[in-house]
């Protein structure tokens, strides 16, 4: 689970970061409401746990800002408990409002509750011309056949299903498969990419994972002059 947590105080911020990395949760932290924005805007994140009060820019702006954009599942968690506060905070987008002193357990229970009922919602059968990729059972054949992917490859592959037609970078699938940042060995990616390609489009005609140069990586069924 990816989460980042948008807290000005710090060691709230780090109390729920120590907290959820045991977890195995992979945690980003912003401190105010326009670094808070931004990260949720440039990453993606299975939950978002926001504080209302926030520098810069407060929660509930934060979280309409964010619903023009974005459908991550958010927890508001703050001090302000007075009924208007809790339904101005659902009215605005949040999936659920947890006011503090806090159960780090309830909290880390409300999170993994909304991020199942976001996986809930997503399709599960992944189709791209004549490729099928299965998330439930972890499977991808093309025309039929059964392609042989290694666990991280199949993540590879899932990253960009998800966003077919869309060009992700170097930095986007370090970040989305292996949850770091590989800016200074992107060869990482590449090694990956390369080996992906090889069972996915080696033994097809019509390829399906293309490189745009400078930019990153694409996968969309289109003739081999377009990639």
């Amino acid at each position: 689970m990816k989460v980042l947590i948008v807290e000005d105080e710090v060691k709230t911020a780090d109390y729920l970061r120590k907290g959820l990395t045991e977890q195995g949760c992979t945690v980003d932290l912003a401190h105010d409401g326009i670094d808070g924005r931004h990260q949720a805007l440039e990453h993606d994140y299975d939950v978002i746990v926001l504080d209302a009060m926030l520098p810069g820019m407060d929660g509930f702006e934060l979280l309409r800002s964010l619903r023009t954009q974005r459908q991550t599942p958010v927890i508001m968690l703050t001090a302000r408990d007075s009924l208007e506060d809790r339904l101005k905070g659902l009215h605005d987008g949040a999936d659920d409002y947890l006011v503090k002193p806090f159960s780090f357990l309830e909290l880390l229970a409300r999170l993994q509750a909304l991020t199942r009922r976001g996986r809930a919602q997503e399709p599960m059968q992944l189709r791209i011309g004549d490729l099928q990729i299965d998330l439930i059972s972890r499977k991808a054949q093309r025309g039929g056949t059964r392609l042989d992917l290694t666990a991280k490859e199949f993540a590879l592959l899932a990253v960009l299903a998800r966003r077919k037609g869309e060009i992700l970078s170097k930095t986007a699938i370090a970040e989305l498969v292996w949850d770091m940042n590989f800016d200074s060995n992107v060869n990482v990616v590449e090694v990956a990419i390369k080996r992906l390609r090889a069972k996915l489009d080696g033994p097809f005609g019509t390829k399906l994972l293309h490189t745009i140069r400078g930019m990153g990586y694409v996968l969309e069924p289109r003739d081999e002059s377009g990639g």
